[in-house]
């Protein structure tokens, strides 16, 4: 019996080992496990591009002309003239003043004129007559010469009366305050009645001119230092305009529609802020800008023809602060550390760290590895000209 089983346990122990023959031998004839495929990143070719250098910056805007309205003469006003707010033109007539004493004092230098007049007319025939009589010996010499000393006497009297005349008329003049410039008129200090002495320190009103206006705003000696020294250098290109164009944002987000030019640099810094005075020169024909608002302008200083910008979403930044892309060189991933100068709308302007013709990965890059095969999609170019914002990046190591 014992050996009955023990030939059917043989059997049994053969028949298993069959069966595992044959399950690792047709493990080993069918095909191997697929290799998976790369994975796919989508990139863009950075180009170099023309890019203007804009900078931002905060200012104020000033009256093209401002001339505050002082009397020449003393009197009392008779009549205001003008509509207060209104626009004014060169020479319109603002104040009229009490005239009367000053119409006396040019009939009275006028009646000294002729007295003046008259005297030379005599002085002239006493020496004429003196200077033919001298030579027959009927006068002495010293008679002709006094004749000749009152003619020339008379002749300055009259240049006296002439001048006393002119002031005169000039005064009566100045009692009808007239505006120097075309402009807009404030309110009036004073009204019908008041008493005003000349070159008084309060004005009577002031008149400011619009159109054109000015913007006065500051920009930091770093800023204005590091475009000289890359203009210098040639790293960036003068605009070669002569004077750079401006643009202005205003207090409420729009943008200004008219364009200025940059008229003025100043030549000395601010001590306290460090900061120097631009002045810029805008048409205002509508009287949209008025003496004193505040205003962003945007001030187009140089040009890069050699930019390099990439989307901003492409860049990664550790926790030092230093800024990297990952890009795509012979199908491998690789990391490229950059130097960052501003933003462009949604990209940066890369200054170091790229070149023409580096494919660098937008979309994917959270998904491999410095160093892993990859297939890259090309999604295009940067190649739009754009103007760059003054957001500056630094740099730290």
């Amino acid at each position: 019996m014992s050996t009955k089983l023990f030939a059917k346990s043989l059997v049994t122990a053969a028949f298993l080992v069959c069966l595992i023959v044959l399950f690792m031998l047709g493990g080993c004839s069918g095909e191997s496990a697929p290799t998976p495929e790369p994975p796919k990143v989508s990139v863009i070719t950075v180009q170099p591009q023309s890019q203007a250098l804009t900078t931002e910056l905060a200012g104020r805007t000033q009256a093209f002309m401002v001339a505050e309205i002082r009397p020449q003469v003393g009197g009392i006003v008779q009549q205001r003239l003008f509509v207060e707010g209104a626009e004014v033109k060169a020479g319109q007539a603002l104040y009229q003043l009490d005239a009367s004493s000053y119409k006396a004092a040019l009939a009275e230098a006028q009646a000294n004129l002729a007295k003046a007049r008259a005297t030379l007319k005599s002085a002239q025939a006493t020496a004429k007559r003196d200077a033919q009589l001298v030579k027959i010996d009927a006068i002495s010499q010293q008679d002709n010469e006094d004749a000749q000393a009152s003619l020339l006497t008379a002749e300055a009297e009259v240049q006296v009366a002439q001048a006393d005349v002119d002031t005169a008329r000039i005064n009566l003049a100045y009692t009808r305050i007239s505006s120097p410039v075309s402009g807009r008129i404030e309110t009036s200090t004073v009204t019908p009645g008041a008493l005003v002495v000349a070159n008084q320190d309060s004005a009577l009103t002031t008149v400011q001119q619009l159109d054109p206006m000015y913007v006065d705003v500051t920009q930091s000696t770093t800023e204005l230092l590091r475009l000289k020294r890359d203009l210098a250098s040639g790293v960036l290109q003068s605009n070669g305009e002569g004077e750079a164009r401006i643009s202005l944002k205003l207090d409420d987000g729009s943008t200004y529609t008219h364009e200025g030019r940059l008229k003025f640099s100043g030549v000395s810094v601010n001590e306290g802020t460090g900061t120097v005075t631009l002045r810029a020169q805008i048409a205002n024909p509508d009287r949209l800008l008025l003496p004193g608002m505040y205003v962003r302008a945007v001030l187009e200083q140089a040009r890069d023809d050699k930019a390099i910008l990439i989307p901003q979403k492409a860049v990664t930044r550790s926790a030092s602060g230093a800024t990297s892309v990952l890009v795509v060189v012979n199908g491998k991933v690789e990391q490229r550390m950059l130097t960052i100068d501003r933003a462009v709308d949604n990209q940066w302007w890369v200054t170091a760290g790229l070149n023409a013709g580096d494919q660098v990965i937008v979309e994917g890059g959270q998904k491999v590895r410095v160093g892993e095969t990859v297939v890259a999609q090309n999604t295009g170019t940067r190649s739009r000209t754009q103007k760059a914002t003054p957001v500056a990046i630094a740099q730290e190591g």
